[in-house]
């Protein structure tokens, strides 16, 4: 049996597949994909060959027209073919936990289930794929440029470091940024960067210190003040590329660095002033990567390989692995979450009831929606639940995270991750959303980048 992906982009309010697959008699519910009302989507199991198959959409037969098509004598219907898996050999074999006979989850913070992860064919991969994917990448990185992830045409942000603190975050929010640049306009150069972080470090300080917030909102001080004294940070120098820094340069400085965006900037001759081109980030060099080896994925042996063999990601406790994933469910109160993404420096964590299954996630970027109409002002993150601070987050918004299923190439997450909204990449189990493990920007980064010094 093949997992076989299947969607449906032309809206309802109800969309069910059948196929012969279901013997023309079983309807598969689909689920709406994530950042989208009008996408559905379902993941079936069906053996290998050709597969007539349709949509019923709020009770009326339909095909979709994008997709192949066969008519022959018992009508119009979409049709699939499935091609039998590569297998394999196995030469280093990954741990994988005997799970058979297990009825019971335990999930952090109250969050449980009960069931058994499903076998699935382990597609393991050579002690030469690893090295020969780096050893590739490598050479073909260092024929490339900081120049080349930048776009022909578009904008780039800069925030005054001298802006307020609330409109420094209105302003991200308002344009959709997770970072930001800070100008200096006295020095003329770009002074630092402004993240998701530094705003949970702020609601931090405002729950410690709830007057400041009630009494003197409005006497915010500057971003510059606040990184200087508020919270007493070291300052680090700015790191920094310039646009004829190779791309290797690019991602080592991002791994060394545990950073996710760096600045690229360029000084013309005869000027002490800086000019920000770009803020590369970890999404744009795998889009590189993705758009480069498209029809070549054979030249990295990385990419065609299955997600659940390879050492990557946070997988529930079942599966195993280096980092045991964390869930919450949607009562966890604020506070708790906000405590755990920057004690244990995790940018997210999925939402899931008490079967286990796939609510929503929550991000450290999702906090920037508190700048809007100034709530930060009133949650009280010691009350607040993480169902209700993700009511002010526009879960309609695309790309706030992908899904994909253990069997699922690397190649195809790299394509999900290439999207720059999409920081992470749900695993779940196949038809059910269930929650199995957490696939991040930084996994990615850290698995085909590590030996990039």
């Amino acid at each position: 049996m093949v997992h076989t992906h299947f969607m449906w982009s032309q809206g309802g309010n109800q969309v069910f597949l059948c196929g012969d697959f279901t013997e023309w008699i079983k309807y598969h519910q689909m689920v709406t994909v994530e950042g989208s009302s009008t996408t559905f989507m379902a993941i079936c199991d069906i053996p290998p060959g050709l597969h007539k198959f349709k949509f019923l959409v709020d009770g009326v037969w339909r095909i979709d027209e994008k997709q192949p098509i066969v008519e022959d004598e018992y009508g119009v219907n979409n049709v699939v073919v499935v091609e039998q898996p590569q297998i394999f050999s196995v030469n280093d074999v990954l741990p994988v936990m005997n799970v058979d006979g297990y009825d019971h989850r335990n999930y952090a913070d109250g969050a449980s289930t009960s069931g058994s992860v499903p076998s699935e064919p382990r597609v393991e991969i050579t002690g030469d794929d690893i090295e020969t994917t780096t050893r590739r990448l490598f050479k073909h990185f260092s024929s490339c440029k900081a120049y080349d992830l930048i776009p022909d045409s578009g904008k780039v942000f800069a925030l005054d470091d001298n802006i307020a603190v609330e409109d420094a975050f209105l302003v991200m929010h308002e344009q959709g940024l997770a970072v930001a640049p800070l100008w200096n306009a006295a020095n003329l150069q770009i002074s630092g960067m402004l993240t998701a972080s530094d705003f949970i470090m702020i609601l931090m300080e405002l729950h410690r210190n709830r007057a400041m917030a009630t009494n003197n909102v409005n006497q915010f001080s500057t971003i510059s003040a606040w990184k200087e004294g508020k919270l007493q940070l070291r300052r680090r120098p700015l790191i920094q590329i310039h646009p004829d820094d190779s791309l290797n340069n690019v991602a080592v400085r991002i791994l060394e660095n545990h950073i996710s965006s760096i600045p690229v900037l360029y000084v013309p001759e005869g000027s002490n002033c800086s000019q920000l081109l770009h803020v590369a980030c970890l999404s744009g060099l795998l889009e590189h990567i993705h758009r480069h080896f498209e029809h070549q994925t054979a030249y990295l042996p990385l990419l065609q390989r299955s997600i659940g063999g390879l050492p990557i990601g946070t997988w529930i406790r079942e599966i195993g692995g280096a980092r045991e994933l964390k869930t919450f469910p949607p009562n966890c109160l604020l506070s708790d979450v906000y405590r755990l993404l920057i004690d244990e420096h995790i940018s997210s964590v999925p939402i899931v009831d008490d079967k286990g299954t796939l609510i929503n996630v929550f991000c450290r970027s999702d906090v920037i929606s508190l700048a809007k109409n100034n709530a930060y002002v009133h949650v009280q993150i010691d009350q607040a639940t993480i169902s209700q601070a993700l009511q002010l987050v526009d879960t309609n918004a695309p790309g706030r995270y992908g899904i994909c299923t253990r069997s699922d190439s690397l190649y195809r997450v790299i394509g999900l991750l290439s999207d720059p909204g999409i920081r992470r990449v749900v695993v779940i189990e196949a038809g059910t959303r269930y929650v199995l493990g957490l696939i991040t920007l930084r996994d990615i980064f850290n698995l085909i980048f590590r030996n990039f010094s």
